[in-house]
């Protein structure tokens, strides 16, 4: 007995040798905004879909999470759909609740506690981020202790007045994305003119290299240990990049349906075949109503033919899948502006056969009409 007792003893001292040496997953500091408040219609707050997306990619990869804000304690989010998938499974977990619930404030973080920080997006970001010393100090001591600085879409307001002990300010001279002018346009008009700043234009004042992708696709942007993301779309690539420069290998993860959708819709802009197939193919995996409303936002700002064309025929791949008459009254204007007269009138035939006394349809046919006199 006392020979197993000390095999036993032995066994135990060298597992807690091999788990000491272990190096633990790490802690990432989530960011968002205090500003909210009435679900973004009195004041804009953060965006609960970039919120989830990122929580859930750290939190399947092993991550410990810790929520912050300006103020500490409750946070308002804009107004956002409980029942998508990700938003609904970070609402299914009480801990992540609880911690949005009562937020840490900022100014009682200690950096050293974190491998990373995440600062969420949403227009309250532009509001209470960039003049917050406290995330200010945060940000430049993770970076300068080789920890990892990263945002996604307004996010990075965080960024733009942060300097390092040299003096300069963090985002210069490196690659940095954020939500772009092109998009402030398109999906800002409330409160950008209430903006001191945009943030694309500021970061590239601030000797930033900003790098884009076409208006409200994905894109990241990683410089060593800084990690950016666009748009809410980016959201999950930007978590998943920020696990990798932890050095962890992150977990197979199925991705979010909306993401998907706007990947393929990135396919549909240069071979619109095959992206459509796989769409008819695999509906379940996508919301085709998606790429419908990115093919009419993609035509109210095209800056040539071929970007129209490409708007078209988004809208086109999208009407199978949805009876929206407003839909196809911008899909006649799109092939109106592209002088394809012809296209324009049969859809809006097709139209008036199932809405005979839907107006805008009858007006707008009647004008192709007299057009061609």
């Amino acid at each position: 007995m006392r020979i197993f007792i000390t095999f036993l003893v032995a066994l135990s001292a060298l597992v807690g040798t091999a788990f000491a040496g272990q190096k633990a997953p790490g802690k990432v500091l989530m960011v968002v905004s205090s500003y909210g408040v009435d679900q973004g219609e009195t004041q804009p707050g953060f965006e609960f879909d970039e919120l989830a997306k990122a929580y859930l990619v750290f939190a399947a990869n092993g991550l410990s999470i810790d929520i912050a804000s300006p103020k500490g304690g409750a946070v308002e989010a804009d107004k956002y759909n409980p029942e998508k998938a990700y938003n609904a499974q970070f609402l299914a977990d009480p801990d992540a609740v609880n911690k949005l619930n009562n937020t840490l404030n900022l100014s009682a973080v200690k950096s050293q506690h974190y491998n990373a920080i995440f600062v969420v997006g949403g227009k309250g970001a532009m509001f209470d981020f960039h003049n917050n010393q406290a995330l200010q100090m945060l940000v430049a001591d993770i970076y300068q202790r080789n920890g990892i600085v990263s945002a996604v879409c307004h996010g990075p307001a965080a960024l733009v007045n942060v300097k390092l002990a040299n003096g300069d300010y963090l985002v210069s001279g490196k690659r940095v994305n954020g939500f772009t002018n092109e998009e402030e346009k398109a999906f800002g008009k409330k409160w950008a003119p209430k903006f001191e700043f945009m943030l694309e234009s500021k970061l590239i004042e601030r000797g930033a290299s900003f790098e884009k992708a076409p208006m409200m696709l994905k894109h990241v942007a990683v410089d060593g240990n800084l990690v950016t993301g666009q748009n809410p779309f980016s959201t999950a690539a930007t978590a998943i990049e920020v696990v990798k420069a932890m050095g962890i290998k992150p977990v197979a993860m199925k991705p979010f349906k909306d993401d998907a959708t706007i990947e393929l819709a990135a396919q549909m802009l240069t071979d619109v075949k095959p992206a459509a197939a796989e769409l008819a193919a695999h509906t379940e995996r996508y919301q085709p109503e998606l790429i419908a409303m990115y093919g009419y936002y993609r035509m109210m700002f095209a800056a040539s033919k071929s970007d129209l064309q490409q708007a078209v025929n988004l809208m086109e791949v999208g009407r199978l899948y949805m009876d929206n008459p407003q839909l196809i009254i911008a899909l006649a204007q799109g092939y109106q502006k592209l002088d394809d007269v012809a296209s324009a009138k049969q859809r809006l035939t097709e139209l008036l056969q199932r809405n005979p006394k839907f107006e805008p349809a009858q007006t707008l046919l009647a004008k192709l009409e007299q057009s061609k006199q």
